[in-house]
């Protein structure tokens, strides 16, 4: 494998709205027969490659908002692939990465895999091996997708809630019996009943289990307001374009 190999260009990543739901592996690599050999290996496992010369011409495309992974290099002109990871990082984007280097050592493969990155390889890489990380890589992807949706889907439930509903809520999943959050709240424990009902309701919870579920999805600095979180935003978009190239 890491052969000169013609095949089209895909440079582009597919327009917004085609094929959604298929991975894309995103290949940032300055090496054009490495770009190459890697997309028709890609290809031959009936994922969809897309592939960019530096870090500067990934971040002027919208493929990092793709569902997938990126195959990085790590010692390219202008950002590295570390660059990127480290500020994918800051900004609690955990898009799963491979690195694929020929430059590799120990502290950086530390450095990296501390950091979250899938795999560090190096090359020449066998093509099974390449290929394990990346089934392994959008897996993960996949996972993380489907835990914000039901974050998603459940803090638009939460947000419907009255201040009330909220705090007979936070005490609920805490374990607080009707009786305790009555006492607590200053309120009668039917007043406590009435709220309760309305939360199960409007958090679609069919029983307290699942409304406890529920609440664990939610972020922590909803579950946690008194306490000091970072500001990141996790389903806000990073600002990828920031990284100078």
């Amino acid at each position: 494998m890491l052969v000169d190999q013609k095949h089209p260009s895909s440079s582009e990543p597919p327009q917004s709205g085609q094929h959604e739901d298929q991975p894309v592996v995103v290949i940032v690599d300055d090496d054009p027969a490495i770009r190459e050999a890697l997309s028709e290996l890609i290809l031959s496992a009936g994922l969809q490659p897309v592939s960019y010369a530096s870090i500067a011409e990934l971040l002027k495309c919208d493929a990092l908002d793709r569902h997938g992974c990126l195959i990085l290099d790590v010692r390219m002109p202008g950002a590295s692939g570390l660059d990127l990871q480290h500020h994918l990082v800051q900004a609690g984007n955990l898009k799963p990465i491979i690195f694929l280097t020929g430059h590799g050592d120990i502290p950086m493969t530390v450095q990296a895999m501390k950091a979250g990155a899938v795999d560090f390889l190096t090359k020449p890489v066998r093509d099974q091996t390449l290929l394990d990380a990346i089934s392994r890589a959008i897996a993960l992807d996949s996972a993380r997708r489907a835990e914000i949706a039901v974050t998603r889907r459940n803090m638009a439930c939460f947000e419907s809630l009255t201040a009330r509903e909220r705090e007979v809520f936070a005490k609920v999943a805490r374990g607080r019996i009707n009786k305790q959050i009555a006492y607590d709240l200053g309120i009668s424990e039917v007043t406590v009943k009435l709220h309760r009902g309305n939360v199960m309701r409007k958090m679609e919870a069919p029983s307290l289990g699942k409304l406890i579920q529920s609440w664990a999805t939610l972020p922590l600095a909803v579950r946690e307001p008194d306490q000091p979180h970072s500001t990141i935003n996790a389903f806000e978009s990073f600002p990828y374009r920031q990284i100078d190239g």
